[in-house]
């Protein structure tokens, strides 16, 4: 199987494949250019499949456990192989069972739909403009670094707190939005 593939496509719903080291801005977009929608909120999110399913990434609305179906996983002694449904994920906001369980994430199935290419890439090209104005991507980050605590947002009282361009050695609190810590060399 290739690092990505549509396993079927049935009225409108399209199964994809993806394996876990697939970086995830292009997965996105590769999955628009084939006129495939859900994972428009993906676009410009650091990282890797993999690395998606386990935190529940998303953005502007869109979250991971909106798209996968199954994850196959392979326990941290290596004896296990295993295929975990989205419900055995538990996924919850930036959170999945692996964070519990040690099991590594190979590869998972999303489930999309079919949509309009151009749609998709306006609606991702919109998301793509908010992201840009409002985050510091100019500069290497692991994304968006901290959990929102409920009621509140982590930029905000990291901001507050007076931490907004603190530096130390070449990774600082961006000046742009506090959320992100930004490698400065």
């Amino acid at each position: 199987m290739k690092e990505t593939e549509v396993v079927s496509d049935e009225n409108g719903t399209v199964k994809v494949y993806a394996e876990s080291g697939v970086s995830f801005t292009k997965f996105s977009f590769e999955m628009c250019k084939q006129g495939y929608s859900g994972l428009e909120f993906a676009y410009g999110i650091p990282g890797s499949v993999g690395g998606a399913v386990y935190m529940n990434a998303g953005a502007y609305g869109g979250e991971m456990v909106q798209v996968v179906k199954t994850v196959r996983v392979i326990s941290p002694d290596g004896k296990e192989d295993k295929i975990f449904t989205n419900e055995e994920m538990e996924l919850s906001y930036r959170h999945s069972i692996l964070e519990e369980n040690g099991y590594i994430a190979v590869e998972a199935t999303l489930e999309l739909t079919k949509g309009d290419k151009a749609a998709i890439l306006a609606e991702m090209k919109e998301l793509a403009t908010k992201r840009n104005t409002k985050q510091p991507v100019t500069y290497p980050s692991a994304g968006s670094t901290f959990k929102r605590p409920e009621g509140h947002f982590a930029g905000a009282l990291i901001e507050g707190a007076g931490l907004k361009g603190f530096t130390v050695g070449k990774a600082q609190i961006s000046e742009l939005h506090a959320g992100f810590v930004i490698n400065l060399g």
